[in-house]
């Protein structure tokens, strides 16, 4: 009966594979019942590492390359089953391929806002999202920690353990790169490179290597992106607050006129609007003085300290009408603007 069993069993002489598709980080050799034959050929192709396990323990690793299995190319599987340099005999052996080529266009993102620490604001509590790559870069500890026995490890399976490693690292990557968080958010290839610092040796532990990792977008709570948002202005007029006054004065202008054209508000609405629309037609003037001369400031300062003693005929002009529309929308009776009208016209005397 033992000689029909050895006659009935099959013996490998070529491993090898092929990859059918994507996706796919580890793959069994199917053995079966069947034998490896002493001097088999193994074929292992660019981007994979081919690992022979027996009894449950990591024996030999081959990169890319065609081997005739012998003594000298299993060296620790000749150490662990003692064999003599004369062996013949087929032998059993798990065999385990590994891909090592980029997997891309893997995505992360943070389902919920994640609170981090920062130095100038404390908490902040932020949504984020991007890409990355990695590969196999350690196929022996990647089997002993993750793949295990199994016939087939997919990039799915993985999936879920990476995007967890790099969601709970994003609060220690802010803080251990030292740069101030609105930075980070203003420059997403400094925020992603601050991820992968603190990401690769999170990645290697389990034997991936991390190949890169894009921030795509930063999502912040309303009044911190107000805060970045000066902050780029800012650095639009080279952080010179005179010219950075002038550019908020310059935004300020049409929010004031749709205040106006819109009608609301009432009597104190359009009041606010007009001694507004004054102060506001002084302030500009005083920066864009600056803007032009910077010896400016001293003669705006003095003007500035100077009693206002007398109205332009264009402020008496321009109140009138604001008197008359107030009047046409029955705000003012006839009186009421004929009496203001009549004091009006008595400062051009």
């Amino acid at each position: 009966m033992a000689l029909m069993d050895f006659i009935k069993k099959q013996f490998i002489d070529i491993i090898q594979w092929t990859e059918t598709g994507d996706g796919t980080l580890a793959w069994r050799f199917p053995m079966a019942e069947m034998e490896i034959q002493n001097g088999a050929s193994l074929t292992v192709r660019e981007s994979q590492v081919a690992v022979f396990v027996n009894e449950g323990k990591v024996a030999d690793v081959f990169g890319p390359g065609m081997y005739k299995l012998t003594t000298q190319t299993l060296p620790v599987l000749t150490y662990l089953k003692n064999w003599d340099k004369l062996f013949e005999s087929p032998f059993k052996s798990d065999v385990y391929f590994f891909s090592t080529r980029q997997q891309v266009d893997q995505k992360w993102g943070t389902p919920q806002p994640i609170t981090i620490r920062d130095k100038d604001f404390g908490a902040v509590r932020l949504r984020a999202f991007g890409n990355y790559s990695f590969r196999v870069g350690d196929a022996k500890l990647f089997h002993t920690e993750i793949s295990g026995t199994r016939d087939l490890y997919t990039v799915a399976d993985l999936d879920g353990q990476l995007r967890g490693l790099v969601l709970q690292n994003i609060s220690n990557a802010i803080a251990s790169s030292g740069v101030p968080f609105l930075d980070l958010a203003a420059n997403q290839i400094e925020f992603a490179n601050a991820l992968a610092t603190q990401l690769k040796p999170e990645f290697a532990k389990i034997g991936i290597q991390l190949e890169n990792i894009t921030v795509q977008n930063v999502s912040l709570p309303e009044e911190l992106q107000k805060v970045l948002d000066q902050k780029i202005g800012m650095g639009m007029v080279g952080n010179d607050m005179g010219k950075f006054m002038q550019y908020q004065t310059a935004q300020a202008i049409p929010k004031f006129a749709e205040g106006s054209a819109s009608g609301g508000g009432g009597i104190a609405g359009d009041a606010m609007g007009l001694g507004a629309g004054v102060a506001l037609g002084q302030v500009l003037a005083q920066n864009l003085a600056q803007g032009l001369n910077p010896n400016a400031a001293a003669t705006a300062a003095v003007a500035a300290a100077a009693p206002v003693s007398e109205i332009s005929a264009n402020d008496v002009m321009a109140t009138l009408e604001k008197l008359g529309d107030l009047k046409t929308k029955g705000i003012l009776t006839q009186e009421e603007f004929d009496a203001k009208k009549a004091e009006l016209l008595k400062k051009l005397v």
